[in-house]
């Protein structure tokens, strides 16, 4: 036979002999050569063939090691192996609920894990394009969702799932072990942890592909929408990194595997920048890490080597350079020296006086540097010391309330045991209740067999005994046969006698008749011998059978009085178990009734909380009304701007109490921060009021208070579980909405000093530039979301007006570069100012209209794409849409006056802001053009039809169009004049300096 066909043939039981040494009953971790050599076949029929074999359901540490082994399998195996094993899914899970009915040990680590391996086989098979080892590129992994993002995030959703089978066979690890001990170094914790290898390289690669996903998601999906991933990432955040944290403090990963340490803080996914922070964790396993059966121990000795000789020092060297080793060996030997000058000889001392002095040097700075290091170690050791007395402290309250949790929960194990030894006698009295009740079912009917046969041996009796009286009666008829036979032989004999002469003619006759009669006898004889015999055996078999009968009447007996017994028995088994059980039942209220009343009690402390929460917040909004009264106030100013976002921050606030009634710990929470942002509205309030004029700071003075007031009835609905169901929010939130409505409307020069225009021009230009650009990315998204959803005449019309505002979008970013540009030139060009800061200052009014002028820009163009989304949505106005181009036309018209007003005539950056002029004016024709001709498009497709109309019906419809066309008439008088007073208004208030 070949080689090779010996190998092949030999190699399935080199795998059976592989298997049953890594899966195995002893406690002891896998060793890595047996899992290398099963690694080595292609697919896994060999494999199972094996294990089915072992009685996995019988030992948890044989399955233990039996999931190890597999899992290292899946991960490191042949492709095929997912494949020829996912058929073994069922057998798993049941073998997975089997282990799950044990709480402790083993057993529950099983359940878990085979989950784990369950979960894994159905995401490989879902997703075939992962391999078993999750290792995967960037290209590849795109190619995995196929560039969909409906794809990316079910393969988000799944990886979680996988992701959270993976922590908590870790956690399941972790608790089981005593920590406080050193479990990684004994032969049952290794055993126990082993696995995890393949745990952490499972759980750093579905971590770095989640990162990646997330973040690809997010630059496609809202942030809304990705709320529920980024929750559930934090969560498997905080556990995969502390789990990371306490395997790589273990001694026995520090040798086979190189642990990663997670960021300190998650990744920010709202942010797409941070994707270029991200750091992919890699685990290295070393090369030639050794396994626990090759570790040895490295001796002391071994660490330092005696046997190495001193270095001679450098001057001994140069010694030796210059006057030879037979100088160094024989120092009295000046032989050689004789010859030499004497001006040779001072030379030399003198050059190695100087060697010496440099070295002397060396030697100090030396010194030097060593005492500053060990002066730095000390301070380090002394940090040392004062951490490992940190730790040994924590480490005691850690002891103490290890100790306590030990205490408690030895306290609910024996519960815990004498319920389930209450569990398991109850089950015993019902086995032995229904075993006697099986006994007794088979009593019964071998009772009902032993009245059967006795009724068949009484049948049988009477037949016998009707038998033996048919015999009788033949034996008595065969007898009077006889008897006559004799008689007529003696009146034959007495009748020869007196006839013997008459007779003797027929005496030959007689004779022969005689010898007939003699044959007939014997013949009779012989029967009733027979009939004889018959009768004796009937009458022993009638003995045997009376024998029979009273001995099947004993043994009745003997089972009456057994069935009686067994009755008794039952019974008291049937009493006892009821008196069991309505013990166990009486135990379970007993608990039942505790735990309601803890209920009640912590229902009563999160409500004495609640008040004391209410009561405190009460104080602080009324000790923030109290200080609108003290003098020392009055000197306290603050900025309307800033009024205005702490309001904001406090209506969220309002929000989130209004939906946390419902519950009374998150009531607590939100009632804290509600009344120090209240308080804050106030005092802030209160401040800006001090720096706007007399009208205004009264009013926003008076709605402060107001607010306060609110807040304090608000608190005090809250104090009565009755009322709070029906607290109304409403109408604090009216008064915080007046309070910002004030702060908004406020005169720009009285916030701002004069230094501080600069500044705010150059923010308010970058806040338009800004705006300007958000609102051509909403555009181009609004653009492609269109063309996925939209189909036909709307397509066409939201691709014609959506280009349109995109080129106008674009001609405002150029116009907004080039009122840029045409400033700085006003600006270098001066005037006879000194700095930009005081060049704005000293030309506040055309700066307040740069501001404005950029503001109204921005504004207008965050109102056009707002209305675009609308039109393309289908719930907006065509006319809106005309309105906002319009609007941002005559604010670029704005812009471009306010930043030519001081422009040199001749500027080239003023010809150029006057041809972007051009262009805005350009793009916003095509806006309107395509508006309209997209309005008479969709309105030509919507027919009208009257057919189906009789004629009172059409003179219906024409009266009360008639009646709408007056109405619209009277409505566009009133809007007119009410857009006069509008514009009239705003030039006024536009002039007199007040912020738009």
């Amino acid at each position: 036979m070949p080689v090779n066909s010996l190998t092949s043939a030999k190699r399935p039981g080199q795998l059976a002999v592989s298997i049953n040494k890594a899966i195995n009953t002893q406690e002891i971790a896998v060793k890595e050569k047996h899992a290398r050599n099963i690694l080595l076949f292609k697919g896994a029929h060999t494999f199972w063939l094996a294990v089915n074999r072992l009685p996995l359901s019988s030992n948890a540490v044989l399955c233990w090691k039996f999931c190890h082994v597999f899992h290292k399998l899946l991960r490191d195996g042949h492709p095929n192996v997912i494949k020829d094993s996912i058929r073994h899914k069922a057998d798993l899970n049941d073998m997975s609920r089997m282990w799950g009915h044990l709480s402790e040990g083993y057993g529950k680590l099983c359940s878990i894990y085979l989950k784990l391996l369950i979960t894994k086989m159905e995401f490989h098979i879902k997703n075939p394009r992962f391999p078993g080892n999750l290792q995967m590129s960037n290209r590849q992994l795109d190619e995995a969702g196929e560039n969909d993002v409906n794809n990316f995030f079910q393969l988000t959703v799944e990886m979680f799932d996988y992701l959270d089978c993976e922590l908590n066979l870790f956690l399941g690890v972790f608790s089981s072990l005593d920590m406080s001990r050193s479990v990684s170094v004994t032969a049952a914790g290794q055993c126990r942890l082993a696995p995890l290898i393949q745990v952490i390289l499972d759980s750093s690669h579905l971590y770095d592909y989640t990162v990646k996903l997330l973040f690809k998601l997010h630059s496609c999906l809202p942030a809304d929408t990705l709320q529920g991933h980024r929750d559930r990432f934090q969560e498997q955040f905080k556990k995969l990194k502390s789990l990371f944290y306490r395997s790589s403090n273990l001694q026995y990963f520090k040798r086979l595997i190189q642990i990663p340490q997670l960021p300190e803080n998650p990744p920010n996914f709202l942010r797409a920048s941070a994707l270029s922070e991200h750091i992919s964790p890699v685990v290295v396993i070393p090369v030639e890490s050794s396994s626990p059966e090759s570790e040895h121990v490295v001796e002391t000795e071994d660490l330092v080597d005696t046997d190495i000789p001193p270095l001679p020092s450098t001057v001994d060297r140069k010694f030796d350079d210059l006057f030879g080793t037979s100088a160094a060996t024989d120092p009295f030997n000046f032989n050689s020296q004789n010859g030499m000058r004497k001006d040779e000889k001072d030379r030399l001392i003198e050059q190695l006086t100087a060697e010496l002095q440099a070295l002397k040097e060396e030697l100090e700075s030396f010194r030097l540097e060593s005492g500053r290091l060990c002066q730095a170690l000390r301070g380090r050791v002394n940090e040392l010391e004062a951490e490992l007395a940190e730790q040994t402290h924590l480490k005691q309250q850690a002891l103490g309330e290890s100790e306590f949790l030990r205490v408690e929960l030895d306290d609910l194990r024996r519960v815990k045991e004498d319920t389930e030894k209450e569990q398991r006698s109850l089950s015993e009295i019902e086995r032995k209740a229904q075993a006697n009740e099986q006994r007794y079912t088979k009593l019964k009917e071998k009772y009902t067999e032993l009245v059967q046969s006795h009724a068949d041996l009484l049948r049988k009796n009477a037949e016998v005994t009707r038998q033996m009286t048919v015999a009788r009666a033949a034996q008595d008829e065969v007898e009077n046969v006889k008897k006559e036979m004799q008689d007529r032989l003696k009146a034959a004999q007495d009748a020869t006698s007196q006839q013997l002469q008459a007779l003797q003619a027929e005496l030959m006759s007689s004779r022969s008749e005689l010898e007939t009669l003699k044959s007939t006898v014997t013949s009779s004889q012989q029967s009733n011998e027979q009939l004889g015999t018959q009768l004796s055996a009937l009458e022993s078999e009638k003995a045997g059978l009376m024998e029979t009968v009273s001995q099947k009447e004993a043994e009745l007996a003997s089972l009456g009085v057994e069935l009686e017994r067994v009755q008794s028995s039952l019974t008291n088994e049937r009493e006892s178990g009821v008196k069991a059980a309505e013990a166990l039942q009486n135990q379970l209220n007993e608990k039942e009734s505790r735990e309601q009343s803890l209920e009640s009690e912590l229902v009563s402390l999160r409500w004495a909380a609640l008040r004391a929460a209410l009561e405190e917040a009460g104080r602080i909004v009324q000790d923030c009304l109290n200080q609108l009264e003290d003098p020392a106030h009055i000197s306290c100013t603050s900025s309307a701007d800033y009024l205005v976002s702490r309001c904001q921050v406090a209506l969220d606030c309002v929000e989130r109490l209004q939906s946390a009634r419902v519950d009374v710990s998150g009531l607590v929470r939100a009632v804290t921060q509600f009344a120090h942002l209240v308080g804050d509205v106030i005092v802030q309030g209160s401040a800006t009021s001090h720096m706007v004029p007399v009208e205004q700071a009264d009013a926003l003075a008076d709605n402060v208070k107001a607010c306060g007031a609110e807040a304090l009835a608000l608190l005090c609905q809250l104090k009565e579980q009755k009322s709070m169901g029906t607290a109304d929010c409403s109408r604090l939130r009216a008064a915080l909405d007046t309070v910002m409505a004030l702060g908004e409307l406020r005169p720009r020069g009285l916030e701002l000093q004069q230094g501080e225009l600069g500044d705010l021009v150059e923010q308010e230009m970058a806040a338009t530039s800004a705006a300007v650009e958000s609102a051509a990315a909403r555009i181009e998204e609004m653009l492609n979301k269109s063309r996925a959803v939209d189909t036909g005449i709307k397509m066409e019309v939201n691709e014609r007006i959506l280009a349109s505002c995109t080129d106008l979008m674009q001609a405002i970013k150029v116009l907004v570069l080039s009122s840029k540009d045409l400033q700085r030139d006003i600006v270098e060009s001066g005037k006879g100012a000194a700095s930009m800061k005081e060049f704005y200052a000293k030309n506040s009014r055309w700066t307040e209209g740069l501001i404005s002028a950029s503001k109204a820009v921005g504004w207008g163009a965050t109102m056009l794409v707002d209305a675009a989304d609308q039109v393309v949505q289908g719930t907006g106005k065509f006319e809106e849409l005309m309105v906002c181009s319009h609007e941002i036309a005559a604010s670029t018209a704005q812009l471009v006056a306010a930043s030519k007003v001081k422009a040199d005539k001749d500027s080239p950056n003023l010809s150029r802001l006057r041809q972007a002029s051009k262009g805005v004016t350009q793009a916003t024709a095509g806006v309107v053009a395509s508006t309209k001709s997209g309005k008479s498009q969709i309105e030509d497709t919507e027919t009208m039809d009257f057919s189906a109309m009789t004629l009172t019906q059409i003179k219906r419809q024409e009266m009360d169009a008639q009646v709408l066309v007056l109405e619209l008439e009277t409505r566009l008088q009133k809007e007119r004049e009410r857009l006069g007073e509008l514009r009239k208004k705003h030039y006024e208030l536009a002039g007199s300096g007040w912020d738009t």
